[in-house]
């Protein structure tokens, strides 16, 4: 199955602007100040509540304060829960990411009545300078067991594939770009610039630059039967990319985004996107603007059995 009914969700103490990431996540602007923590705050959890309210399973783990985590609210790309119950932990780019990595926060999910049967710990790449940003880097059609990645700093090509190689999954690579400024510059996750549902796939492949890697992602998806639906490269700098399916106890799909992304969509895309599933939107602001990742980024999927 494409989609999970559980998220882990991160819930911030000392949410902020990290230099560190902002070297190459162009959506990053520094507006912080000492009310941006508060407003994260009350973001995250109105976030939330419309997730529970529509039936999908929420498991919130607060952050610590020491150490300080300024991203840790972006649980995806440390961490990911499969069906077979292993957990995978990945190399991240930016030092102050790396001790995101808790174990206390895989307890709590085991808490919640899932089974881990085995963790695999491959952050041991940093060391060679090479990262994979677990679900900000990688896109999974579960379905047909295809994973779509773009390379750059946070996504190691070769990684990528052996990650593949290792878990099923046929990859599909390709780079994306955005303009930051007068430069066109790689987009530093592929999960800004796209999203993989059970019937459809939003992209935007105007940011491929390369015609043959463009026209071989449009073959891909087209051959695994799911409806294109493209966005712009303005909808892109909206978050309008970075969504993510979900379903609730009833089975019924949800597409998950911002209330930047779902105002930047045209009615015809939100009609396209309403014959498969419910939009949930949601204010983020203050968390897309100092922290340049949207609602996809928020939300870890669980796929692991139950124990």
């Amino acid at each position: 199955m494409q989609t999970t009914d559980t998220v882990l969700m991160i819930e911030p103490v000392a949410f902020g602007y990290n230099a560190q990431t902002a070297e190459n996540n162009y959506f990053q602007v520094n507006v912080q100040n000492e009310e941006t923590q508060k407003k994260a705050l009350a973001e995250f959890s109105a976030f939330a509540a419309k997730l529970a309210e529509k039936g999908v399973n929420v498991i919130k783990v607060q952050d610590t304060l020491d150490p300080h985590t300024p991203d840790s609210i972006f649980p995806n790309n440390w961490v990911s829960f499969h069906r077979n119950g292993k957990v995978i932990m990945y190399p991240m780019f930016a030092p102050n990411r790396r001790v995101e990595r808790r174990e206390d926060v895989l307890n709590a999910v085991q808490d919640h009545g899932f089974k881990i049967n085995r963790v695999v710990d491959v952050s041991h790449f940093e060391n060679e300078g090479k990262y994979l940003e677990g679900t900000g880097s990688m896109i999974f059609d579960h379905t047909n067991k295809i994973a779509y990645g773009s390379v750059s700093l946070r996504l190691d090509e070769g990684l990528f594939r052996k990650f593949c190689a290792e878990n099923g999954y046929e990859p599909v690579v390709f780079h994306s770009y955005q303009n930051a400024g007068e430069e066109r510059l790689p987009i530093y996750h592929t999960n800004v610039m796209m999203c993989v549902a059970d019937r459809f796939v939003v992209i935007c492949l105007d940011c491929i630059d390369n015609e043959i890697e463009r026209e071989k992602v449009q073959e891909v998806i087209k051959s695994s039967g799911k409806e294109l639906i493209e966005i712009s490269e303005e909808q892109l700098q909206n978050f309008a990319g970075n969504m993510l399916q979900v379903h609730n106890s009833d089975g019924k799909t949800f597409l998950v985004m911002s209330q930047t992304a779902y105002n930047s969509l045209t009615a015809e895309q939100i009609s396209r996107i309403e014959k498969y599933s419910e939009i949930i939107y949601a204010d983020l602001n203050t968390i897309e603007v100092n922290g340049g990742g949207s609602a996809r980024c928020m939300l870890a999927e669980v796929f692991l059995p139950k124990a």
